[in-house]
């Protein structure tokens, strides 16, 4: 999947590059927009994606089981499972239309990470709860990883 997006990443940004230079602007100025284009475009029907890296080795924590949940009345409810990738990524979690406003939790399953590294960990498993108020925008659910510690952030 990452050759996939850093394919889409070049066409893109010489798309809209394309269009920056047809456009008469000042091209210094049209960095950033043509940037966030790109960006846009990528996570277009991938509203939440997350990261997950392992500190103690300074890499990515790839095989990772990371499950997605959202609240409901009756409790958590699993809407999704998925493994990390050998960049340690993960996305393609809901659709866009499936991805509404709501309180939802992230799960990552740091033992069983660990048990592949050969290597005893303190927390058996991460949750990370989030709400989301405007579903239209992209999220992004890092994560921090050693053996004795963890640290997450909205990502972008």
């Amino acid at each position: 999947m990452a050759f996939h997006n850093d394919r889409l990443s070049v066409l893109a940004s010489h798309l809209l590059y394309s269009r920056a230079i047809n456009s008469g602007k000042d091209l210094s100025l049209q960095f950033e927009e043509v940037s966030q284009g790109a960006s846009q475009l990528i996570m277009a029907g991938n509203p939440i994606t997350c990261h997950v890296l392992d500190t103690a080795t300074g890499k990515p924590a790839a095989s990772m089981k990371i499950s997605l949940h959202r609240q409901t009345e009756a409790g958590w409810q699993e809407l999704v499972s998925k493994v990390t990738n050998s960049d340690g990524r993960a996305g393609q979690f809901l659709s866009q239309e499936a991805f509404t406003k709501g309180i939802y939790k992230m799960y990552f399953d740091t033992a069983d990470y660990f048990k592949q590294q050969n290597t005893k960990g303190f927390y058996p498993y991460v949750e990370i709860v989030f709400e989301i108020e405007q579903p239209e925008e992209h999220y992004h659910i890092p994560l921090l990883l050693s053996p004795y510690g963890y640290s997450t952030y909205r990502g972008s």
